[in-house]
């Protein structure tokens, strides 16, 4: 029987279900206090059961990215912030190379906000 979050990413089409994964499984390793649900119909991947952040697919550009959940609290320039005041996106080109120092940095920086307390875990 397939759980609902892996049809998540089986369901999508080249190359975005290679890039998804990819960015699934380094989320993951970032931290074993990282765990994986589904929120809203999408990947939803929390830190000690607080919403961490998400991946999805741009409506527009059908491409994916990582939606950082306490965005606010990060500085990147890679980050955007668009309408949103709480959450900033990291746009990620599934054609090409994952930024992977870029993500690890964004995603670690996240991690700190989680650990020193600057977002409150129950």
């Amino acid at each position: 029987m397939i759980r609902e979050i892996d049809s998540y990413y089986l369901n999508k089409q080249e190359p975005n279900k290679s890039c998804l994964l990819a960015l699934r499984q380094l989320i993951l390793d970032q931290d074993a206090h990282l765990h994986e649900t589904v929120k809203y119909g999408m990947p939803c991947f929390c830190y000690r059961n607080k919403m961490f952040c998400y991946l999805w697919i741009d409506k527009k550009t059908d491409e994916p990215y990582i939606l950082m959940v306490e965005g606010k609290h990060l500085a990147h320039p890679k980050l955007e912030a668009g309408n949103r005041n709480r959450m900033k996106i990291l746009r990620v080109d599934p054609t090409i190379d994952l930024p992977i120092k870029t993500i690890i940095s964004i995603l670690n920086q996240a991690l700190g906000l989680y650990k020193n307390g600057t977002v409150k875990i129950k």
